[in-house]
Order: C-alpha cells, then sequence, then structure tokens
C-alpha cells in the first residue's frame, strides 16, 4: 500500500510522523511524496492557534481534493474537534490523541507488537522533511496551567517515557544513520517528574551509554532549570542551544498568563547558561496582543527582548482558543494591534539575530547538512546547521547530505527573518 504522510505544528508531532513513517515502512509499506499517489493519507494536525487548526483543515481537503483513496487523522485539532474532523472530505478514521501510538496497528488490524522498529538506513523518505535529524518523542503531555494553552488539553497530563525506551528509539535510529538526535515532548523539562528522576539523568544516560554525535534539547520551560544543569555541555556532543520559551517580558503579563517566572529570574537563567555554555544559542517565543496587554506592558516586552540579545524568536499573535482562560478575559486587543506589534517584535528578533551571526564570520564550525541541490556537474549546494543554529551555506563538489564538515564562515546572507552563513566547505 503506498502511504502519503503529512504534519504542521511542533517538533513532537515531527517526532510522532516520523515514527508513523517507521511502522509503515516495517510492515512493508512504501511512502509516497503525494497524496494523489496514494491509497492512504495520514494527517497530524495542530491546534495551537487558530491558524495551526485552519492549517490542519487544509491538508486534510488537500489530501481529499488529490485523490487520496483514504485519509486518516489525528493530532491535537482532531482530538478536540473529532465532529468537525469526522465532517471534513475523505475521512475514514479518526484516531485520537491517546491512540496515536497505535495508529499503524490500528489502521492495518494488526497487534501493536507486531512493530519492533528494526533500524532503518536513514534515507530521504518521500513528503518528510528534516530527515538527517530523529525527533525522539521522550515525554507527552503536561500539567502546567498556562491561561494561553490549547495543547495541555488536548495533549492531557504529564506523563514520561521510560529511559530503556527511549535508548531504544535512539539506538534504532543512530543504527539507521542518524548523526543528530532531538530530544522532544510537550513539556519537556518535566521528563521523569512522574516516576522521581530529572532531564538530566535521562541527558547523562544517553551521552553515557549512546554514540550520538549530536544530543539536541528542543523547548524547555525556564522554569525546569536549575544552575548545575548547564554542566551537561562539558560533553560537546550536547549541542549548544536552548529554546526558553518567554512569552512575554512584561511581569503582569507573565502573572495574566500564568507563567512561573518573572523577567528577572528569566534573565538570571540565561546569564548562567551564557557563562557556563561558550556561545551558546538562545532562542525563545513570545506571544503579542495578549488580553489586557496595554502599550506600556508591550514596551516592556520589546525593551526585554532588545536587551536579552536573543539568537532568533518566533512571534505568534495571540489567538483566542476556546476552553482555555485567557478566552474568556476582558481586554481582548484588537487584532489589527496584535498584528502590528508581532511587526515590531519581529523586526527587533531579527536584528539580534543578524548581530549573533556576525559573530561567527570567520570561525570554522561543523555543520550537519540537510538539504543538497546539485547545481553543477560536480558541484552542490548543501544547507545545515551548527550545533548552536547557525543556518549555513556551501558549494561542495560531492554531494555530503547527512554528514558533518568543517565549514569557514565567510559571509553573512539572507533578508530579515531568513538570515543565515554562507561558508567554504573543507572536506576530509
Amino acid at each position: 500500500m503506498k502511504i502519503y504522510l503529512d504534519t504542521i505544528g511542533c517538533r513532537l508531532n515531527q517526532s510522532e510522523i516520523e515514527r508513523i513513517a517507521r511502522q509503515f515502512c516495517a510492515a512493508g509499506h512504501e511512502i509516497v511524496a503525494t497524496a494523489g499517489k496514494a491509497d492512504l493519507a495520514v494527517i497530524n494536525t495542530c491546534t495551537v492557534t487558530s491558524q495551526a487548526a485552519s492549517d490542519s483543515r487544509g491538508k486534510i481537503r488537500a489530501a481529499a481534493r488529490l485523490g487520496a483513496g483514504k485519509i486518516v487523522v489525528t493530532g491535537c485539532w482532531v482530538t478536540l474537534e473529532p465532529e468537525a474532523a469526522a465532517a471534513l472530505p475523505g475521512v475514514k478514521k479518526i484516531i485520537h490523541n491517546g491512540r496515536k501510538d497505535s495508529l499503524v496497528a490500528d489502521v492495518l488490524d494488526l497487534p501493536v507488537e507486531t512493530f519492533d522498529l528494526e533500524p532503518l538506513t536513514r534515507a530521504l523518505l518521500p513528503g518528510l522533511r528534516q530527515r538527517t535529524r530523529a525527533f525522539i518523542k521522550v515525554q507527552d503531555g503536561c500539567d502546567n496551567a498556562c491561561t494561553f494553552c490549547i495543547t495541555r488539553i488536548a495533549r492531557g497530563p504529564g506523563r514520561s517515557r521510560s529511559i530503556t525506551d527511549i535508548l531504544a528509539d535512539i539506538q534504532s535510529a543512530l543504527a539507521g544513520g542518524t548523526k543528530e538526535i532531538v530530544l522532544t515532548g510537550v513539556h519537556l523539562g518535566s521528563w521523569g517528574q512522574d516516576f522521581g528522576k530529572s532531564l538530566g539523568e535521562l541527558v547523562t544516560a544517553i551521552l553515557q551509554r549512546t554514540d550520538v554525535p549530536r544530543l539536541r534539547l528542543s523547548s524547555l520551560e525556564p522554569w525546569d532549570l536549575e544552575a548545575d544543569f548547564f554542566s551537561l555541555w562539558r560533553d560537546s556532543r550536547l549541542c549548544r542551544h536552548l529554546h526558553l520559551p518567554l512569552q512575554a517580558g512584561s511581569a503582569s503579563v507573565l502573572r495574566r498568563m500564568a507563567r512561573k517566572t518573572t523577567p528577572e529570574a528569566y534573565a538570571a537563567l540565561v546569564a548562567t547558561a551564557r557563562m557556563a555554555i561558550l556561545d551558546v544559542a538562545i532562542t525563545t517565543d513570545v506571544i503579542t496582543g495578549f488580553p489586557g496587554e496595554t502599550q506600556a506592558e508591550f514596551d516592556e516586552t520589546l525593551d526585554f527582548v532588545r536587551r536579552m540579545d536573543f539568537t532568533r524568536g518566533h512571534v505568534f499573535t495571540y489567538s483566542p482558543r476556546p476552553g482555555t482562560a485567557a478566552a474568556r478575559m476582558d481586554g481582548q486587543v484588537r487584532p489589527e494591534v496584535r498584528k502590528a506589534r508581532n511587526a515590531v517584535l519581529r523586526a527587533a528578533f531579527a536584528e539580534s539575530e543578524r548581530t549573533y551571526h556576525q559573530k561567527f564570520l570567520g570561525q570554522t564550525l561543523s555543520v550537519l547538512w540537510e538539504t543538497i541541490a546539485q547545481v553543477g556537474e560536480q558541484s552542490w549546494l548543501m544547507e545545515g546547521l551548527t550545533d548552536n543554529y547557525l543556518r549555513v551555506t556551501a558549494v561542495t563538489p560531492q554531494p555530503r547530505w547527512n554528514q558533518i564538515d568543517c565549514v569557514k564562515l565567510a559571509a553573512l546572507a539572507g533578508e530579515p527573518g531568513d538570515i543565515h552563513l554562507e561558508g567554504d566547505c573543507h572536506l576530509g
């Protein structure tokens, strides 16, 4: 059977769709690049914003329009709005988040234990992106109560996977040729709290019991981390990149969001990380136009962002999500004001991103090549990431996809919001 897979949203969704792909391949089925060639399409949906929910519906409609034989839908939007999902064209089966791990077994009517996920060669599967990195799900759900967040409702309470199961997934990915492992979860920093362990213990176990070339952590809530956590970066295989969601630089807005931090505590944590990890990249998320956000509060956030010198930032225009406390708050900010503030913050992040990139001009860093395009008879345009989250392009005399090379960073290129470095690749 020919299978088309698609997903939107977070790295956790990407991790889940990769696992689904491996299970279909292990069962002898073929992954195809377009829904029109598929006997079955699986769409993993998101609902973190109203736009994400709309995009999820659009992907389902597109698969039906292109002629996918059967459509199976799963993910956060489907879990919260199953009736709306079932009414979309072509949808034959709905699988809630709680059953997602057994999706392939349910679809093929097989026992879950059918899939032992033997290593598969790391290759560019049609329709899937970022296949050089393996996104490993270590945790799901969340016990926080951020007033804007619908994901907590869609994913349920926090729960951690065992070290044994996580290591098995990582060893399988490494045996298949993966060069970088990315640990993912809804609330990654809470891993192990349900059975008396900490994320630091998991990271230590991975570094001690595997030969992973690169280990990267996805989003970490700033209140989960103690100062000694950063001592883990003595191992150079741990990527020098921390994504620490801020959401607002105003103390009063953070209180309305029910975030367990303050601007002062956040800044102190970042300072500690920068002292412990040379040239660490600090990226973040910020929401503009949260209910009740005054111009003065927005100015506090803008000033804080400028002072923090972030490597990069994702700016989200506040989107009321039914069922969340924030959607019921007074003082909803007008959409045009939310969007205008978004543009101002994006410009501030672009400025700090360019400043961070410029620091590395003339330096030589290792790059894992993630995309490839032949541009001449004996030349290939490569693009990849350094461990500290710099996006680099270079022309090489050999195709080097999924390889790590030393690259001298020669020039800064790109427009605001799409900044990257151009480099000279040294092979051998």
